[in-house]
């Protein structure tokens, strides 16, 4: 008994002494430098959300709109094979998008479908509720549907940011594609 004692001082000692010898990140992580990762996260978000026009909605808002029937499109911008068919967010139709920024519309990066075939989705009630979401926060598929739908003169558009990540964190069910 008193030798496990006496170990477990000296692993507490050992520790107090890395404690004070090596920096705070090496030894506990840096709580500082994750909070400056945190910050350039959000201010992305941010930013992105300025320049595309739209809103955005988080997890629980969500699953109390499906909850209470809203009427509503949700798309989900992920590729159909790796992610869409495996899960995704009930009632969501899926419309690939690529992740980087699409200042211009490529059919080479949304597997051959155009503006058209975006616009006839979307349909036309400009005042229709659009949620778009893609993978988790920094993805920014979710980005490029809300800007384009804004462009396009739609008004009710949310991104959801968390995306599929964060549907699935908070244990909400999914679907699959059949």
């Amino acid at each position: 008994m008193r030798m496990g004692k006496s170990v477990l001082k000296m692993f507490l000692v050992a520790g107090l002494v890395a404690a004070m010898t090596t920096p705070a990140g090496a030894f506990l992580g840096n709580k500082f430098e994750r909070e400056v990762e945190k910050e350039a996260g959000a201010v992305k978000l941010v930013r992105e959300i300025q320049r595309g026009g739209y809103d955005v909605v988080a997890t629980e808002e969500l699953k109390q709109w499906i909850n209470a029937g809203k009427q509503m499109l949700i798309v989900d911008t992920m590729p159909y094979e790796d992610s869409y068919k495996k899960q995704h967010v009930p009632g969501a139709v899926q419309f690939l998008l690529p992740i980087p920024d699409m200042k211009e519309w490529d059919t080479k990066q949304t597997a051959g479908k155009t503006l058209d075939d975006f616009k006839k989705l979307l349909g036309s009630d400009k005042d229709r509720l659009i949620v778009i979401y893609c993978g988790f926060v920094k993805c920014t598929r979710s980005h490029n549907g809300a800007a384009w739908a804004v462009k396009l003169g739609y008004k009710n558009v949310y991104r959801y940011p968390g995306g599929i990540f964060a549907w699935k964190g908070a244990d909400f069910p999914i679907e699959t594609a059949q």
